[in-house]
């Protein structure tokens, strides 16, 4: 039979246009290549050079500022969220039909016909080497639901990577927020700790003036001589919790080191009363926590993915079609004007119904089922912690205000005891154990006055952490 002299070739070029797209990926919002940001000024830069030049004071602000850039949780999950939006790029392409390109070579035994006779009596090609170029494509009308199910959990998941993501951001806020005010009551702790020092050193002097005088014993001046090393040893150990801290703080903004004379000045109200209704709480945290709607959104997936595996159990059907060239390179037997390539091609339906499979349909219909079961408890896991989470930084907060309230009388109390001891004992009528006791009361009153202050801040931060407030 004769053939058209332009087939082959057309076909020949449509085989390598078929090749060379498929090395390409499919341009789309997604999946295309992200190109490189440009740098900001942070980073890759060193913690002092992030600072600024002209000032190396840190405020709270520009800490959570650079840890949203440079943490490298951040970046992880930031590339959680791509994996998962390339994962429902890839559940939609298969709404798509499939094109590709064959070919191959096939060596039988015996001579094989070029291509099936069209009409009795039709004379052939045949051969025992047969080579061949098909365009293949293959289109999805009907899976029972599979798909579609696929591609809905794929994006359920895509989108619990989004609110996971949301979480992390105000964890890592929530975690630099608390490390910087701890940082700030632990620099008013050494403070205090230094007054005392002062203190204490002006009072060695004037026992010492009083000792020379004979007018104290020596044991007094011994006794304020140990205080006041107890104090310079209190100074060294708050000093190296201060410079741990400080590591951790710059750990978390995401470098290896911390840089020397920063200093951290953030102004912070005061405590004061807040009136805290634990059941709205619980429900504006239930509403609002992004890592509980990434449960809801992770539970929902979870339930298409079961309708994906019960999909399993119904036929599917396809449009199929090929197009291509078969040829004969040495044909052995070949009728009158009849020649060694030809084309051919198909296009049609196909319904396929599973019939067994050994129970894989039905295991895999288990272990989704097993795995949404799963889910949902782990969201009423996450649901009881939420409220008490929510319910414990409502009680720290009240607590925190209530030792402020106490603590704040008591640094006044413990100043003017101090001031009457000392006068007491430069007059002869007080012992030196009365100003060291006062000493060290007025010291445990402004370390208690500080804490109180800085938990109270730590606490309302964890509040709107519990109940997924801005931070």
């Amino acid at each position: 039979m004769k053939t058209n002299g332009i087939r082959f070739p057309l076909l020949f070029i449509l085989v390598c246009l078929g090749w060379v797209l498929s090395l390409f990926p499919a341009v789309d919002g997604h999946s295309q290549e992200q190109k490189p940001r440009n740098p900001s000024p942070a980073q890759g830069a060193s913690p002092a050079a992030a600072i600024g030049q002209d000032s190396n004071v840190l405020t709270l602000e520009r800490c959570i500022e650079i840890a949203l850039e440079k943490n490298p949780e951040i970046a992880a999950a930031r590339s959680d969220i791509t994996a998962a939006e390339a994962r429902f790029d890839a559940a939609r392409a298969a709404y798509w039909p499939q094109l590709s390109a064959e070919g191959g070579y096939l060596r039988y035994v015996d001579n094989q016909r070029l291509i099936a006779a069209r009409f009795n009596g039709e004379l052939g090609v045949f051969d025992n080497d047969l080579l061949r170029a098909d365009l293949v494509v293959r289109w999805p009308l009907f899976t029972g639901g599979r798909i579609s199910s696929e591609a809905g959990a794929a994006e359920k998941l895509s989108e619990a990577e989004k609110k996971k993501f949301i979480r992390t951001r105000d964890e890592l806020v929530y975690s630099v927020t608390a490390v910087y005010f701890s940082i700030r009551g632990q620099q008013s702790i050494i403070d205090s700790l230094k007054f005392s020092k002062g203190a204490l050193d002006q009072h060695r002097k004037r026992v010492l003036q009083l000792y020379e005088a004979q007018k104290a014993a020596k044991v007094d001046l011994l006794r304020t001589e140990v205080r006041l090393a107890d104090v310079n040893q209190n100074i060294i150990r708050e000093e190296n919790v201060l410079a741990t801290q400080t590591r951790i703080l710059f750990s978390l903004m995401g470098y290896e080191d911390a840089p020397e004379n920063i200093r951290f000045e953030e102004k912070f109200a005061l405590p004061s009363e807040e009136s805290l209704d634990p059941g709205r709480l619980v429900e504006s945290a239930l509403k609002n926590r992004p890592d509980y709607r990434a449960a809801q959104e992770r539970v929902e997936a979870q339930v298409r993915r079961v309708a994906a595996a019960k999909a399993g159990h119904w036929p599917s059907v396809n449009l199929v079609g090929s197009y291509g060239v078969r040829s004969a390179p040495s044909p052995e037997n070949r009728g009158r004007d009849t020649q060694s390539m030809e084309d051919t091609g198909f296009a049609g339906a196909v319904l396929s119904v599973p019939l067994f499979e050994g129970g894989r349909v039905s295991a895999t219909i288990s272990e989704e089922t097993a795995l949404l079961a799963a889910a949902k408890e782990r969201m009423k896991r996450l649901e009881i912690q939420i409220r008490q989470e929510a319910e414990t930084a409502a009680l720290d907060i009240q607590s925190s205000v209530a030792r402020f309230r106490a603590t704040e009388k008591s640094v006044e109390q413990a100043r003017e005891s101090l001031r009457i001891e000392t006068l007491k004992y430069d007059l002869g009528k007080g012992s030196i154990t009365d100003v060291l006791d006062a000493h060290a009361a007025l010291l445990q009153a402004e370390t208690s006055y500080c804490r109180a202050c800085i938990d109270y801040q730590i606490s309302r931060a964890r509040l709107k952490l519990a109940t997924g407030g801005a931070l």
